[in-house]
């Protein structure tokens, strides 16, 4: 439990976990209450979802049938692109709550940087965090060039940008202009959905550890300061992913690590995504 409490504290002193849970594309119903239920007992008090994953649901029913306290459980969910806009955003939040049978989330974020779109959605999400309705606010999938774009207009800076980061897509000068404004980074897809586990460099250093190559991964993150919501509905690789803080990685293991990087995503990049513009 004392690794899973382990918490950041955002540029607006909210504290949110290091290591949380992914659910994107786990189902709703039985799959999303059981795959949460599972996590919870481990030890998991974060929990990331989106409007977009169509799980919401599922996602409040399994924290309320959980017995914690709503407040030692830290919710994230997203506006989908469809929705973003200044009303669309307002309008999807509320029914994102209605969902989740939330009194309010701790992290909503702006999904994807549509163009022409993200600022007015901005707009939203500031009102959304200035009536208490979201804890922390921030934004998701964000270039560089996306958040000094944002950031000219703002008048709350983003908390978090939640991006695609692992060893194969290092983006190493995002995460150095997010640490210079302030912005937690937070890594989706954090273990690449299990392409490269069986990588030599990253099962070489495991076996010094007796660590795994995916919690050889987690670490590495971990240790570039970066939160990882690692997704897995079995309560064994739950349990794994978890177990990434009884060791550290040397300094010249962090460096092979980042040297493993192809600019290689298993998602969109944002410049390339199509909006339907």
């Amino acid at each position: 439990m004392s690794s899973l409490s382990a918490t950041v504290k955002l540029h607006n002193g909210v504290e949110i976990p290091w290591v949380g849970l992914g659910v994107y594309k786990v189902e709703e119903g039985q799959q999303i209450e059981d795959t949460i239920a599972s996590a919870l007992k481990i030890g998991y008090r974060s929990i990331d979802t989106a409007a977009f994953y169509q799980n919401e649901e599922g996602v409040g029913r399994a924290i309320r049938n959980s017995n914690l306290n709503r407040e030692d459980i830290f919710v994230t969910t997203k506006v989908w692109n469809t929705d973003q806009g200044y009303e669309n955003t307002l309008k999807a939040f509320d029914k994102s709550l209605k969902k989740l049978g939330l009194d309010y989330v701790d992290l909503y974020l702006i999904h994807w940087p549509v163009p022409g779109k993200y600022k007015e959605t901005w707009k939203a999400i500031e009102e959304i965090y200035e009536k208490g309705k979201a804890r922390a606010i921030g934004v998701s999938n964000f270039q560089i060039h996306h958040l000094e774009d944002l950031l000219a207009d703002v008048n709350i800076k983003p908390m978090v940008n939640q991006v695609e980061f692992h060893p194969q897509i290092f983006q190493k000068d995002l995460l150095d202009f997010c640490k210079q404004q302030n912005i937690q980074m937070e890594a989706w897809s954090p273990l690449a959905r299990g392409q490269y586990l069986d990588d030599p460099t990253l099962l070489e250093i495991g076996k010094k550890y007796n660590k795994t190559a995916a919690q050889v991964i987690l670490r590495w993150d971990y240790q570039h300061g970066v939160i990882s919501i690692p997704k897995s509905t079995k309560p064994h690789r739950q349990d794994e992913n978890a177990d990434i803080f009884d060791f550290s990685l040397t300094d010249e293991e962090m460096e092979k690590i980042n040297g493993l990087h192809q600019n290689k995503r298993t998602g969109k990049h944002p410049d390339e995504m199509d909006y339907g513009l």
